[in-house]
């Protein structure tokens, strides 16, 4: 009977261990969800500030030609 109730005891100490692990790991993926929510925010925002510079998007400067042409 003791075998039975220290491998209860054992199981219910891994559920706690495992349960906060989980809570843990659950608060770091929101963190992270909220941080690229933030960075997409800023990405957008960069897109159309380079969309709005008069003058169009930057060229490569292959799509250029040469002054001597």
């Amino acid at each position: 009977m003791e075998s039975v109730e220290s491998r209860l005891t054992e199981l219910e100490i891994k559920l706690a261990y495992a349960e906060d692990l989980i809570e843990t790991l659950n608060l770091a993926v929101f963190r992270q969800q909220e941080r690229i929510d933030a960075l997409q925010r800023q990405l957008a925002d960069l897109q159309r500030q380079v969309q709005a510079i008069p003058g169009g998007p930057a060229r490569s400067l292959r799509d250029e030609i040469p002054p001597h042409y």
